[in-house]
């Protein structure tokens, strides 16, 4: 792979500050989260020095126009930051994800009576300090290739929208004590991509999917009085669907990839949805190759 110019994305250093009566061995555990990722920073930018590449680092917070003019993006934190690059890129820039702080199995099982001690997850992070130069090496090498991950898309009354998800969607009324009416009743309809389906889908009773798989993952949730439309709770969208509906309450908000990025229609709109976005191009960890 010619690689000549590479963005660095990096996840802020700052963590809320917690109150002051919190266990001191939680504000002992985030202070050292702050100094893992902020060491592992460090050290992706001395190994960079080290190359012959031009690359500038960015706090993902302050990036907000699409990514181009380079040829890889390289995101350090977890997947919470390489979600947010994929919402700014299109199918020809590869990122490559760097799991800054990777949970410790052994805090888990130390302090897993006390308090949440995983860290970050990094499902699609394919490199760790441990082995950052070496999979940029085999990068530059030719030696690893980048596969393409499905992504959905979305329009409304015909307009697309000009952010894809990568993980899922979640279509629902802002307030979640109030019913989502399309021409069925529920709490929402939640899509997900083969990449999300491990997350939100398969927690709320859906299947994980191969991640390379072209298909989308659908489920109401919380349906009532299906009647007719039973059979239709959840499925697959294949890679030739769409799925169309119309929205019959006063307000609604589409919801990708969590909840900061979304985006307002109201009562009579037609919402589309498919996996005729644009890839993204991953360099994936081992264990999905």
């Amino acid at each position: 792979m010619i690689l000549k110019r590479l963005l660095l994305l990096l996840k802020p250093l700052s963590v809320s500050s917690p109150p002051s009566h919190i266990n001191p061995q939680i504000l002992q555990f985030l202070e050292n989260r702050r100094k893992v990722h902020h060491d592992a920073i460090n050290f992706c930018q001395a190994i960079l020095q080290k190359k012959s590449i031009e690359w500038k680092a960015v706090h993902r917070n302050n990036l907000s126009q699409p990514i181009n003019d380079v040829d890889l993006v390289v995101t350090v934190g977890g997947d919470g930051t390489l979600l947010q690059a994929s919402h700014l890129m299109d199918d020809k820039i590869p990122v490559l994800g760097v799991n800054s702080d990777p949970t410790q199995i052994d805090e888990v099982e130390e302090f897993g009576s006390e308090f949440d001690a995983h860290r970050s997850t990094g499902h699609l992070c394919a490199a760790t300090v441990e082995n950052f130069e070496q999979v940029l090496d085999s990068i530059l090498e030719g030696q690893i290739v980048p596969s393409e991950l499905t992504r959905i898309m979305m329009s409304v009354n015909g307009l697309d929208l000009s952010t894809y998800a990568l993980n899922d969607i979640l279509i629902a009324h802002p307030c979640p004590a109030s019913v989502s009416r399309f021409s069925f009743r529920s709490s929402g309809l939640r899509v997900s991509t083969a990449t999300g389906s491990t997350a939100a889908m398969q927690s709320a009773g859906g299947f994980p999917m191969p991640i390379l798989s072209q298909d989308l993952q659908y489920m109401l949730r919380e349906p009532i009085s299906l009647g007719a439309t039973s059979n239709y709770m959840h499925g697959l969208i294949k890679r030739n669907q769409t799925i169309v509906a119309t929205w019959t309450c006063r307000k609604g908000v589409i919801y990708i990839d969590g909840s900061h990025v979304n985006y307002t229609f109201k009562d009579g709109d037609i919402i589309a949805i498919s996996s005729k976005a644009p890839v993204l191009k991953v360099l994936l960890p081992h264990k999905f190759l």
